[in-house]
């Protein structure tokens, strides 16, 4: 009949352009709502990297995509249309699932590098740790022995200061006591009645300076003494004058005042009778008491 249309002369324009529309409508290719799902799958696949990671499987699925594809542009059967659409969303589905299987596969081999990252550099961690341990107990082992060095080499100064120090006052025939070591200058090292050293008297306090200079934390206490004869009041200042010259002496030895005390005690703390020439001049004298190392000296009783 449409044949019959076409071929009357008296054919009007909006009928032609209707017959048009109509072949056109007849030849637009179809689709299912199965067919729709399989197209939005195979996108949503596409965008979830499932190419790379399941290439094969991603290639059988766009295969039979494209079967459905091309039933529908052909306006084949819509069972077959469908039939070709599900097992294209089949495919899609498994490829999808072989790339989840193999992305969480990457992820586990990637945890599991990252993890024996994670125990390398503890490892390596603890063997620096190890190293810096060693040197420093290596360190701590050298400064100990230093150290007992330094300790056995100021034993050794000790002691030979100690002698050093014995042999010099043995030399001044010191005496120990319970004050410390006592040096006595006898009255024959000033001249008579007078306040003033003789030569000996300044080599005996020569060597007294050098003790102090060579034992720095001890100090002396220089005490002055006379006999009975004359006045007490003479006495006492004679014996204090004797105690200041020997440490004016010191003094110009080099000696700093503040190490030197004195006390003039005049005829008192007698060493001897007085009624003898010989007794009275032991008891003429000035005594040098030199302190313990660090320690003050104790006050006469």
């Amino acid at each position: 009949m449409m044949k019959k249309m076409l071929n009357r002369k008296a054919i009007t324009p909006v009928l032609l352009s209707l017959v048009i529309a109509i072949s056109a409508c007849s030849s637009a290719p179809i689709t299912t709502s199965t067919l729709d799902q399989a197209r939005s799958d195979f996108t949503a696949a596409q965008g979830a990297s499932v190419p790379q990671l399941a290439p094969n499987e991603f290639k059988a699925a766009s295969e039979a995509l494209n079967a459905a594809n091309s039933a529908a542009a052909n306006r084949e059967d819509l069972a077959k249309i469908d039939q070709l659409a599900a097992l294209a969303k089949t495919k899609i589905a498994t490829a999808q699932e072989v790339a989840r299987t193999r992305r969480a596969e990457g992820d586990l081999a990637k945890s599991g590098a990252e993890r024996e990252q994670v125990r390398l550099q503890a490892r390596t961690a603890e063997a620096e740790a190890a190293r810096r341990n060693a040197e420093q107990a290596q360190r701590d082992a050298e400064a100990a022995k230093a150290r007992a060095e330094q300790a056995r080499a100021a034993t050794r100064d000790a002691q030979a200061q100690t002698q050093a120090l014995a042999a010099q006052l043995a030399e001044l025939q010191a005496k120990q006591t319970e004050r410390g070591m006592v040096v006595t200058l006898g009255d024959v090292l000033f001249n008579t009645d007078q306040a003033v050293l003789t030569s000996g008297g300044q080599a005996t306090v020569q060597k007294l300076a050098n003790i102090l200079r060579e034992n720095t934390d001890r100090t002396v206490l220089v005490e002055g003494f006379t006999d009975s004869t004359g006045s007490t009041a003479h006495n006492l200042e004679l014996s204090q004058r004797r105690a200041e010259a020997v440490r004016s002496a010191l003094t110009q030895m080099g000696i700093d005042r503040s190490r030197v005390e004195t006390r003039g005690y005049g005829e008192a703390y007698p060493v001897a009778g007085n009624a003898t020439a010989g007794e009275r001049q032991l008891n003429r004298r000035v005594e040098i008491v030199l302190s313990e190392a660090g320690k003050p000296i104790q006050p006469r009783r």
